[in-house]
């Protein structure tokens, strides 16, 4: 049984994002050496999890990026949390126009034109609608590597109340946002976690790995 990773950059007090969604604070105190460990967990990946704001975001940016991410983000297969699925209403609406919105963008800063197999990974991905526990243990008990979830904060909020996360990856940078969304919000009863590795980075990121004691 494989096992379910999940990777959210948080802050010092515990947010992984701001009160209004702001993610910009993860990449001042981004550097070379804390993407790499990023990568080297991208690079374990057999299936991406993710829920449906984050997919919107992503689906719009991986498609086109160049860096050294993109590859792993692109060419592993993706399942999408949405009760109402991607294909009708708001969230197709949305897709439709932050792809069109993302192509030109690239194209206009450097050119990047995704192949048909990148751009099916993103626009056919696998969507479950069912009981997030049900849909997970489904997932886990499929051979592969790691399952690797993303977020957003809501998705990751469920994840983490749902008890079924095996281990926690997480790269805490130096900032203390006082408000925002927390990642621990939701746990029914106290979680005793137990620290597999800690690795310090240039610019005070720590990355952090803890799995359920």
């Amino acid at each position: 049984m494989r096992k379910l990773v999940l990777k959210m950059s948080i802050s010092l007090d515990g947010f992984v994002a701001g009160p209004n969604g702001e993610l910009d604070w993860m990449f001042r105190s981004s550097a070379p050496d804390s993407r790499a460990w990023t990568l080297a967990t991208l690079a374990e990946a057999g299936a991406h999890i993710m829920g449906s704001q984050s997919y919107g975001d992503m689906a719009a940016f991986w498609p086109y990026a160049e860096t050294p991410m993109a590859a792993p983000m692109n060419d592993v297969p993706k399942v999408i949390f949405s009760k109402t699925g991607i294909k009708d209403g708001a969230l197709a609406d949305r897709l439709t126009k932050t792809f069109a919105e993302a192509k030109a963008l690239s194209a206009k800063q450097h050119g990047v034109t995704p192949t048909d197999a990148v751009l099916k990974s993103w626009t056919e991905p696998t969507v479950a609608r069912g009981d997030l526990a049900e849909e997970i243990r489904r997932l886990k008990e499929q051979p592969g590597k790691i399952i690797l979830a993303h977020g957003g904060a809501r998705f990751a909020q469920s994840l983490v109340a749902s008890g079924l996360v095996d281990e926690y990856r997480l790269g805490i940078h130096p900032i203390l946002l006082g408000q925002g969304f927390p990642l621990f919000s939701k746990p029914h009863s106290p979680v005793d976690l137990k620290l597999i590795s800690m690795t310090t980075f240039s610019t005070g990121v720590v990355g952090a790995i803890y799995r359920p004691a």
